[in-house]
């Protein structure tokens, strides 16, 4: 599970909603909503993630500030330890990020470092507090983080706009070196089993690199929830070594009813 616990949860939706088009006329989302997801590593409940939006002032500026946590529970945690801490600031009215911060030990796997992005210069400043090192990345107006990517494109698609077979492309900054490139493809819709019920969901496969982690390109697979919150409900994916799944578990402050499908 090394490198992958919460980082490929947010992966996973970031590659979900940027594949829809369209713009919507408010926010997807208010301060105060909650979303925890379990997941499971085989037969173990391996861990929880969550994702909470605040607000805040950042250098004068009136940010959303979204907090993301993941850490192994249970008989997991004796054997694979994961405390991860994700931050993002982004503006309340376009959704561009101000800063980023990622903060993980995954089994003694750590990263420590803070991004600034500066649109002015077009350039992104990121601090390696790890390796005390300090890089400079060229960056674009439309480049996003891996977290306010999520709630940026909450708010700007149509699901009636996708057609199956459908791919596309997001820019990311969410490490010390480059900006990063995902695609996915839409799958269509399906009606998806929860613990809330049944939910009418957006099916989508976000491709990867095949390697040590990932057993194939095409070992994600997501659902999003076909409705007005745009919630990712359930991620899959096939490991080299096994395979993990994360269910939305618990959720407070949504902004528009949660609708589950009535037989």
């Amino acid at each position: 599970m090394k490198k992958i616990v919460l980082t490929t949860i947010f992966l996973c939706i970031v590659n979900a909603v940027c594949a829809q088009n369209g713009t919507s006329a408010e926010n997807a989302f208010v301060p105060g909503e909650w979303l925890q997801f379990r997941v499971h590593y085989g037969i173990f409940n391996a861990s929880y993630a969550s994702m909470e939006v605040r607000e805040t002032t950042l250098n004068g500026k009136p940010v959303f500030h979204v907090v993301g946590k993941g850490r192994t529970t249970g008989l997991a945690r004796l054997f694979f330890k994961v405390e991860d801490n994700y931050e993002s600031y982004f503006d309340k009215k376009n959704g561009r990020p101000y800063r980023f911060i990622r903060q993980i030990d995954e089994g003694g796997y750590t990263k420590d470092m803070e991004i600034n992005f500066d649109y002015s210069t077009n350039q992104a400043v990121v601090n390696n507090k790890k390796h005390h090192r300090t890089t400079t990345i060229p960056i674009h107006k439309d480049i996003q983080d891996l977290i306010s990517a999520v709630y940026y494109l909450r708010n700007h698609y149509k699901a009636e706009n996708l057609s199956v077979g459908d791919e596309t492309e997001l820019d990311l900054l969410f490490d010390d070196d480059k900006t990063f490139k995902f695609k996915l493809k839409f799958l269509g819709k399906e009606v998806l089993k929860t613990k809330f019920g049944k939910i009418s969901c957006i099916k989508f496969r976000p491709y990867v690199q095949a390697g040590r982690v990932f057993k194939e390109k095409g070992s994600l697979t997501l659902w999003v929830s076909d409705d007005e919150n745009k919630l990712p409900m359930r991620i899959k994916a096939d490991l080299r070594v096994g395979s993990i799944k994360a269910d939305l578990e618990a959720f407070r402050g949504l902004k528009h009813q949660f609708k589950v499908v009535v037989d």
